[in-house]
């Protein structure tokens, strides 16, 4: 057995040996931790959990009615509107958040805590294996504090919480969560449940299910970018000057998914220990790339166009049929120690497999994935003003590809990261630093397929910030973030080699590429008082071995391919200096009251400017955002407007089209019918109300694939 793994079951074994001696002490229990609290503005992804406003760097937390309001099918879509947050867009059921112009390996997307464990950091057509229906609430962390996940996490970190593993015993005999939703854009019906059953003597017991069904979705406007359209209206077929001007659904985009969990937790007055099983399913037709060139054409316009001409391919209808297997187990145990005052443990396994279907039934390729992740946590106690934490996280990916459009080798990755945060509150001045240690092992098994023999790398990466903020005036507070950050390559920009088609490309990865090294600033300003607060944020990166895909001749990838004729272009993963800066900013405040409702207007915008030196302006970076709401609200009813203007992106790389800019019109009421139940009720929303037609720069594809068009959805929410 590996060293790692004999580590990760002695944190087990003395996690379940210390709860029961720890249960049986006479000594005073200490009060609830963050978990248990119902605060909103506590982050309990911050390692130490903190007030949203004592947090060093950008943070974003949605729940409650907010949550109810923005749910969609896939994770990115929920989260779109928060500050600093776009998506990847490929089309309505495969979307992962894209956090300050980062996505794939720079953000990682977490349950509780630990991984995912699927494979959708491989490819964007990849759906997340995370349910937005499971969830109590969702946290993202950005800035250094975020790198104590690992060093894939420069771009931050999507928490998902959710009460699959309980962490309180219910005041009812039974207690029963529910959430029912239709959309008409995609005809979208949505069903969930959950139910929690104290059993006594400190255990719960948890069962949950959900369903969703949809449609093609109907889109507002072209389905294809005016790029293409322009292309498609001279052309000499009747056929592709048809498809220039489809409107409406966007095809291969229905959907269905189910999911089954049971959980059960000992729940005591000084720690909990739990665990949980769940399985779901989901199957999802992939958006068709329409083929509107023709060989005989010659467009010197567009770079992509040219190569789509040349090798003349036109993407299938496929279908995703993915599923996967989970279990996991948390625990936390109070120790009230000189030192220690709680020690956390959460462990997560999953068994991922998906098949790529072709439209004639027959299984094109199969993605398999089993992974495995520990966490161990040693909360200090405080000591003065001084407290923090420290752990250690083991993670391992046994990843393998079987088929047609199989682009990377059968490959292992083992990674060992040993973390620490302290912090020094000093009443108007806090100072925290943090620090990561993490060796990476990487193996890829030999294929003959692929023209790649057996390939091993090791990397050791340290990663380290410091930070301060001074309270300038009571309740408002500066702070300043400094990093300094390391992280070693995927298997996928280390191996891959082959067509890709979920990215149109030919996909060549560099077995010598070094770390990716970066430091970081980051400055925040926040401010609260009687009816408003305010959050800014601003960032800047440089980065020193950035790893990046280019376009390069297609020579490069054939002889890689052993000479063989490409399916599409040639993109070869390249390392180079980088500089991403931005900001994000939320506000709101309380404009006075009409009787009994109160008027509140809020506003977020985001702005993010990346480059690489020697090739120009990085690929799928989002545009400026504005985007402001107006509500009437009070104990049981809230109405509100909204608009987002969303502008062009003209700073484009050169494999990029330009992307136009929109403005979006929101509505929604959102009404609780019993007094004193927060938890149930009734939100009715019209969302793109004006039927615009929009494009998301950062999904790849954009040009073919908009987002939904005019979308009433009526969302029931039960809670008893």
């Amino acid at each position: 057995m590996h060293l790692p793994l004999l580590r990760a079951g002695s944190a087990i074994s003395a996690l379940c040996l210390a709860f029961p001696a720890a249960s049986q002490t006479d000594t005073t229990p200490t009060p609830p931790n963050a978990y248990h609290d119902d605060r909103a503005d506590i982050i309990v992804t911050a390692l130490i959990p903190r007030r949203q406003g004592d947090i060093l760097s950008g943070t974003s937390v949605i729940s409650g009615a907010e949550l109810t309001r923005s749910l969609r099918p896939t994770i990115g879509e929920t989260l779109a509107h928060l500050p600093g947050v776009s998506a990847t867009s490929f089309g309505p059921n495969a979307s992962r958040p894209v956090l300050r112009g980062f996505q794939g390996e720079r953000v990682r997307i977490l349950t509780d805590g630990i991984g995912s464990f699927d494979v959708s950091n491989t490819s964007v057509d990849h759906a997340v294996a995370i349910n937005p229906l499971t969830a109590d609430r969702i946290e993202i962390l950005r800035g250094p504090s975020a790198l104590l996940y690992g060093s894939s996490a420069i771009g931050g970190v999507v928490n998902v919480i959710d009460s699959r593993i309980p962490r309180r015993i219910p005041d009812e005999p039974i207690h029963v969560d529910g959430i029912a939703t239709y959309g008409s854009a995609a005809d979208e019906r949505t069903v969930a449940g959950e139910i929690e059953v104290p059993l006594g003597g400190g255990l719960v017991a948890h069962a949950d299910g959900s369903y969703t069904r949809t449609g093609n979705l109907r889109t507002g406007g072209y389905i294809l970018a005016a790029p293409l359209r322009a292309i498609a209206a001279n052309s000499d077929e009747e056929e592709i000057r048809e498809d220039g001007r489809l409107r409406g659904k966007l095809p291969n985009t229905a959907a269905e998914t189910w999911e089954v969990a049971g959980g059960l937790a000992y729940v005591g007055d000084r720690g909990n220990l739990g665990f949980s099983v769940s399985h779901s399913e989901n199957r999802y037709g992939v958006p068709s790339r329409i083929d509107v060139t023709e060989a005989d054409h010659d467009h010197d316009d567009d770079h992509d166009h040219d190569h789509e001409e040349e090798h003349g391919h036109s993407h299938e209808d496929v279908t995703l049929a993915m599923r996967q297997t989970r279990a996991d187990l948390r625990g936390e145990v109070a120790v009230n120690g000189g030192f220690i005052d709680s020690i956390r443990l959460r462990a997560g396994w999953a068994s991922y497999r998906h098949d790529e279907i072709e439209p004639d039934g027959e299984i094109g390729t199969t993605f398999r994935n089993q992974s495995m992740e520990s966490r161990l946590e040693l909360i200090q106690s405080r000591r003065g003003n001084w407290d923090g934490a420290s752990g250690v996280q083991y993670f391992t990916r046994r990843f393998s590809a079987n088929g047609e459009e199989k682009f990377l080798p059968k490959n292992d990755t083992e990674q060992l990261g040993f973390f620490t945060l302290q912090s020094v509150d000093l009443g108007d001045t806090r100072l925290e630093a943090g620090a990561r240690y993490e060796k990476t092992k990487l193996r890829s098994a030999p294929d003959a397929d692929l023209f790649i023999a057996a390939q091993r790398r090791n990397f050791d990466a340290f990663s380290a910030s410091v930070g301060a903020s001074q309270q300038i005036v009571p309740g408002w507070r500066l702070g300043l973030n400094l990093a300094r950050t390391e992280r070693a390559p995927s298997a996928e920009e280390l191996f891959a080699r082959g067509n890709h088609a979920g990215t149109q490309a030919f996909e060549l990865g560099d077995p010598s590429f070094g770390l990716e090294k970066s430091w970081g600033v980051e400055g925040t300003l926040r401010g609260r008082g009687d009816g408003y607060n305010l959050s800014l944020s601003a960032y800047h990166n440089w980065f020193n071995g950035y790893i990046y895909d280019a376009i390069v001749d297609d020579s490069v990838c054939m002889a890689a391919n052993g000479g063989a004729e490409l399916e599409f272009p040639c993109f070869q993963y390249a390392q180079a200096d980088a500089r991403y800066w931005g900001f994000e900013a939320e506000a709101s405040v309380k404009l006075g009251q009409i009787g009994r409702y109160a008027v509140n207007l809020d506003g977020v915008a985001d702005y993010v400017r990346a480059t690489i030196t020697g090739s120009g302006p990085a690929p799928r970076i989002p545009p400026l955002r504005l985007l402001g709401g107006l509500e009437l609200q009070d104990d049981r009813l809230t109405l509100r407007g909204e608009v987002e203007h969303s502008f062009a992106q003209d700073r484009i790389a050169a494999t990029e089209t330009r992307t136009g800019g929109f403005t979006l019109v929101n509505a929604s009421l959102s009404f609780k019918p019993f007094s004193g139940n927060d938890r149930t009720s009734i939100t009715v929303s019209a969302n793109n109300i004006f039927d615009v037609e929009t494009r998301r720069h950062a999904s790849v594809l954009k040009d073919y694939a908009p987002l939904a068009g005019r979308d009433i959805r009526v969302t029931a929410r039960l809670s008893i």
